[in-house]
């Protein structure tokens, strides 16, 4: 009988499937990493100089050229009349230049919830940025949390290699400080924004990240790791309130009003130059990319469909499904992104089961206070008061679970608490190889069963005729 393995926290769960049956796995293509990760950031690096400003630090508001190239557009921009960046591809003045030029970096970096390969994007990055005649204490590492809990300072070295711990200023965005906070306007979409001050007021501010798929983003990449990453509640709220909208889909670019909307939130807080990096399915580095963050985005969206995109001919009766282990399954709040991708391509009525280890909980204090209020006793009620009080970060994950749970049965394998998950509505296993059996046993023979190991870097396509 055939195995498969779902990553689950820092391990794996085997599952054994009975031969015979209609099985497709959904994973991101193989490919090889690039032979030499650092050479391949230098390259991406060297091909694309950091923007030469004129006088200060002057932010680039101009509109994004549209359409792209590459195949993926961005809406134009109401212009404004703020000074704006050269479109020079000649590197930011030098001393040897003279002129004020930069004086200093500042250089957005996820938390732990994201596995980015910042020892391999960081380094010649910032061997560049010194080379331009900053001193380290002038270039400082702002780790992007969004709404997540701000990382302790013990935990650092979580994201930053040893390397360069210690030896750069490093701020941890703190999403309930608004004295951390400046405002820079609206976008078109009436989002107000508000920035961590230490990345906005940066003479120099610069991106790094992966470019992978994202729920109703579309793709994360680009100016997100700034815009999402390093924002106000209000920034935030206001910006994921578009996911129910028409296109906020995973895999979807063009027409995606809340990554649009991203977009034009970068282009406010004035996000001057980004480095991502393409993965593979083991998080290796396959391309890097470097330069204007939307360029950087029209180069990488078609490598990530390639390597990402799975079509499906026919829905499934059952799902095996995995975030993709630590740090994807680190929370419920990370974790249920995979219940969402594994829904698209489910028939309504069949049974997901869901291996999670969810080491640190729900990782949202509002989503936990809002399911467990009273009332909280169905997906009904759920939908009910999330029309009732409107879209908050948080509970909004509790709408999300219900849209897909009461679509399908989810049976949940995690390390939290039994009773506190049924608190949440989900479905708690010990034996997830016994729930499989339970479930086969239900289902007819000719069933169509479905795994994802991979479910956070995977875009399943249902393909009608």
């Amino acid at each position: 009988m055939p195995d498969y393995r779902l990553p689950y926290g820092k391990t794996h769960l085997t599952f054994t499937l009975p031969a015979g049956l209609d099985v497709q796995l959904l994973a991101p293509r193989e490919v090889p990493a690039a032979a030499d990760p650092l050479a391949e950031v230098a390259r991406a690096l060297d091909r694309s100089p950091f923007p030469r400003t004129r006088e200060g630090p002057a932010p680039d508001l101009s509109p994004f050229p549209s359409p792209l190239r590459g195949g993926v557009t961005v809406s134009p921009f109401p212009r404004r009349e703020e000074p704006v960046l050269s479109r020079s591809k000649e590197p930011v003045l030098s001393r040897s230049k003279g002129g004020r030029g930069v004086r200093s970096a500042a250089v957005a970096i996820n938390d732990k919830t994201r596995l980015v390969p910042h020892e391999q994007l960081l380094p010649p990055l910032l061997a560049r940025l010194e080379a331009l005649g900053l001193p380290r204490a002038a270039i400082t590492l702002v780790i992007a949390t969004g709404t997540h809990l701000p990382m302790r300072p013990d935990e650092y070295g979580q994201v930053i290699p040893a390397g360069i711990l210690g030896r750069y200023p490093v701020v941890c965005h703190n999403v309930e400080d608004e004295a951390s906070l400046v405002y820079r306007g609206q976008t078109a979409a009436g989002t107000p924004v508000w920035v961590n001050r230490a990345f906005a007021e940066a003479d120099l501010r610069i991106v790094v990240g992966n470019i992978e798929p994202h729920q109703f983003a579309g793709f994360s990449g680009g100016v997100k790791t700034a815009a999402i990453g390093l924002t106000g509640k209000a920034t935030i709220h206001h910006n994921h309130a578009m996911m129910t909208e028409p296109g906020a889909e995973i895999g979807r670019y063009d027409g995606n009003p809340v990554r649009q909307d991203i977009e034009e939130i970068g282009r406010l807080i004035g996000v001057h130059y980004a480095l991502n990096a393409v993965l593979n399915g083991h998080k290796q580095i396959v391309h890097a990319l470097a330069g204007d963050p939307v360029e950087v985005m029209q180069a990488g969206i078609p490598q990530v469909r390639t390597l990402c995109q799975v079509d499906v001919p026919t829905a499934f009766d059952l799902m095996l499904v995995s975030p993709g282990g630590y740090p994807k399954d680190i929370n419920l709040y990370q974790a249920q992104k995979a219940l969402g991708h594994a829904t698209l391509v489910m028939k309504p009525g069949g049974a997901v089961i869901l291996a999670a280890a969810c080491p640190e909980g729900t990782g949202s204090a509002s989503y936990e206070r809002w399911m467990l209020a009273e009332g909280m006793t169905s997906y009904g009620a759920v939908f009910e008061r999330f029309r009732r009080e409107g879209f908050q970060v948080g509970p909004h994950k509790a709408f999300q679970i219900a849209r897909d749970a009461s679509r399908v049965r989810v049976l949940f394998k995690t390390e939290m608490a039994p009773d506190f998950v049924r608190r949440l509505l989900l479905t708690p296993i010990s034996d997830p190889n016994v729930a499989l059996a339970q479930v086969l046993y239900e289902l007819p023979p000719d069933t169509r069963i479905g795994v994802m190991p991979w479910a956070n870097a995977t875009i399943p396509v249902l393909k009608t005729n």
